[in-house]
């Protein structure tokens, strides 16, 4: 479990809520059946629409990915790299067979295996592109619901505003209660755009910035392998992939394989 993702979500839903008390609120007076069925139902059916159900199967998975996911260790990868290549370099690259086992990542032990079964070099880089290529459209389309989400919720809180102000519109004859029924119609519309701004677009930019961390583990993969494959020296593909790391994985990285120097 991601504590960070859970941590942040907390703050988000207790920071309004908290301040709506501060004002004199109660929680009673943010609970409204009816428009959350309109606001949640009526996004749910626009989303379902807009998109086909092979995608919407993927959303349990998206939503376990969300506040799951660890972030990448870039650093591990090119060391793993590194010493990889000192072995190849003296036994040969038949010699990381024995590295391809099950526990390995995928995208690392098939382009592994591709090195083992002979494959040339520009074919390598062609097949795992591509299944870096799929990676992404992959999980854009995943963000992309959520986007979809955050962009039908607000509108079907207004929806949902409207039909409550017709309706109190509609029955005039107890002016007690006008106040209360107009701001149960209100709170559509704040269900519809808290929703949007709060879980769908938030849901949408965390998909977005783990594709981002993929593709690039992925880019830094392909890169090692090739390298590894035309025989390159151990320190010079380790200076080359640290292109793909930040200062501070750059200063984790030497402190891992030469004391800091």
């Amino acid at each position: 479990m991601n504590i960070f993702s859970i941590i942040f979500v907390l703050i988000s839903f207790g920071s309004l809520i908290g301040a709506f008390l501060l004002e004199g609120g109660s929680p009673g007076m943010l609970a409204a059946t009816s428009a959350a069925i309109i606001v949640f139902g009526g996004t749910i059916g626009s989303v379902g629409l807009g998109f086909s159900a092979k995608k919407l199967k993927n959303i349990p998975a998206m939503l376990k990915l969300i506040f799951t996911a660890k972030d990448k260790d870039l650093v591990e990868i090119v060391s793993y790299f590194k010493n990889l290549s000192f072995k190849t370099r003296k036994e040969g690259l038949l010699s990381i067979e024995g590295e391809i086992t099950d526990a390995l990542d995928p995208f690392i032990k098939k382009g592994l295996q591709l090195v083992v079964d002979g494959v040339e070099p520009q074919m390598v880089k062609t097949i795992l592109e591509f299944e870096l290529e799929s990676t992404y459209d992959r999980h854009k389309e995943g963000a992309a619901i959520f986007d979809a989400a955050g962009g039908f919720a607000p509108t079907m809180g207004i929806i949902g505003t409207v039909m409550g102000l017709v309706q109190v519109l509609s029955n005039l004859s107890d002016p007690a209660v006008l106040g209360e029924k107009i701001a149960v119609a209100f709170i559509a519309t704040l269900y519809g755009v808290g929703s949007a701004n709060l879980l769908w677009l938030p849901m949408a930019g965390r998909l977005k910035d783990l594709n981002n961390e993929e593709i690039k583990e992925k880019q830094l993969i392909i890169e090692a392998v090739l390298l590894m494959q035309e025989g390159a020296n151990p320190n010079i593909l380790a200076e080359k992939l640290k292109g793909f790391l930040d200062k501070k994985q750059i200063k984790r990285f030497n402190e891992m394989n030469n004391g800091g120097a």
